[in-house]
């Protein structure tokens, strides 16, 4: 999981979803509107997609 090296998951959401990433996007773009920098990113590993924040900088 190198893209999310460091960062923070604030949840996962599993890809066999029948609606696929659209309920990761929809809580991503809840957390920006409160001020969280959230992405969305997929982990091939556990098949899921996890919604991160980077690593804040010390």
């Amino acid at each position: 999981m190198a893209a999310t090296s460091g960062a923070k998951v604030l949840e996962r959401f599993p890809a066999g979803s029948p609606r696929g990433s659209w309920p990761a996007e929809e809580y991503a773009a809840r957390c920006r509107a409160e001020g969280e920098p959230a992405t969305v990113v997929m982990d091939l590993r556990s098949d899921a997609f996890l919604v991160v924040v980077p690593p804040e900088d010390d």
